[in-house]
């Protein structure tokens, strides 16, 4: 009887690594998003003579920067949701393959 060895999957570290940088991107275009709102309404808020204390400025930039960013950064959020899902893929792959050695032992 003749033992078919199954090749252990590969796991593409370049994926990986692509994936976390664009997370840390798609974070810091959020973050610069929300930035750039608060300095807007606060500036709106001087411009015409209101004082609006900051942290109402950044809590209103918060509100409108979560879904502003959604439709913004539209391609780099599923681009980060395809290469999680496919480096999730890989893990799984090579998870399978070592409890199925390991059972064969």
């Amino acid at each position: 009887m003749v033992k078919v060895v199954n090749q252990e999957p590969i796991l593409d570290k370049s994926l990986r690594n692509r994936a976390w940088r664009d997370i840390a991107l798609y974070g810091l275009a959020r973050l610069a998003i929300f930035v750039v709102l608060t300095i807007i309404i606060q500036s709106a808020a001087i411009l015409i003579g209101a004082p609006v204390p900051l942290l109402i400025s950044s809590l209103l930039a918060l509100l409108v920067a979560f879904p502003l960013s959604m439709f913004l950064f539209k391609g780099l959020r599923l681009k980060v949701n395809e290469e999680l899902a496919e480096w999730d893929a890989q893990r799984k792959a090579h998870k399978e393959w070592v409890k199925k050695e390991l059972a064969e032992r």
